[in-house]
């Protein structure tokens, strides 16, 4: 297991639910295709990026993720029938984007040592 994956297993099981619920969600999607490069590509392709060790997986996982909230926002109030899919989809992005900004929240206002 690399060194990105013990610092962030949550951040790979999160990256990893979101490409499962993208998957489910456009499974019967009349562009199927288009929907599974736009929408599952980017989270598989970033938890295999840290599950590699790539150093920014973390960072572009938490500025992906902020595309992938306001997605989430805009189906949950303009399409009432997929509404719990996308609250599923607001609440694993918030939880990407606090994973990924963890490590640096902890630089900037953990104690200092002397």
């Amino acid at each position: 297991m690399s060194t990105a994956t013990r610092r962030h297993p949550t951040l790979l099981l999160a990256l990893i639910a979101l490409a499962a619920l993208y998957t489910w969600w456009f499974l019967h999607d009349k562009h199927w295709l288009a929907t599974q490069l736009v929408f599952t590509g980017p989270p598989l392709l970033l938890a295999i990026a840290l599950r590699l060790g790539w150093r920014l997986a973390p960072f572009w996982s938490g500025v992906c993720a902020l595309g992938w909230f306001s997605h989430g926002v805009m189906s949950a109030w303009s399409h009432p029938e997929t509404a719990l899919l996308a609250w599923v989809e607001i609440a694993l992005s918030l939880l990407v984007i606090a994973l990924a900004s963890l490590p640096g929240l902890r630089a900037r206002f953990g104690r200092k040592s002397k």
